[in-house]
């Protein structure tokens, strides 16, 4: 089982969905969107874009071809972007090797961070996908109101 997810730039969701494992990105990304198609129905077009940031694994022509057919006027309220990749002189330069986090990218590694720390969610008992992506948006409703509980 994959789990997508759409977070904002504090790591809470947007938007979760769970695919089964042989499902490429592309297509779960795909799935996720349409699935939520009246959170940007709904989006008026004179405010800014929605950024989505994506890593080198997605094929952005291959999204908007899809999305623009299930919502014509999608492009006009979201834009992908691929997010940087340190090079590896860069990392030389750094004085680092192996796995160096990016800013912007490190957002949705800690939100998977923070999900995985449920219990619920070590194994994967589920036999249904809604059940799945139940659980996801339970670990973090439960993750919000610890942090709403815990604020002065």
């Amino acid at each position: 089982m994959k789990r997508h997810l759409a977070v904002d730039t504090l790591g809470f969701p947007f938007f979760t969905h769970c695919t089964k494992a042989n499902v490429s990105d592309d297509k779960g990304l795909i799935e996720m969107l349409t699935k939520n198609i009246g959170y940007f129905q709904s989006k008026p077009v004179n405010i800014p874009k929605i950024t989505i940031l994506l890593d080198h694994g997605y094929h952005l022509e291959y999204l908007r071809e899809e999305l623009e057919k299930v919502y014509p006027q999608m492009m006009t309220k979201i834009r992908f972007e691929l997010s940087a990749k340190p090079s590896k002189q860069q990392k030389k330069d750094q004085g680092k090797s192996g796995f160096v986090p990016v800013a912007a990218r490190w957002v949705i590694e800690r939100s998977n961070a923070w999900m995985e720390r449920c219990k619920i969610l070590v194994k994967n008992f589920e036999r249904t996908l809604a059940n799945a992506t139940t659980k996801v948006n339970l670990c973090f409703i439960r993750l919000m109101v610890k942090r709403l509980a815990s604020s002065p």
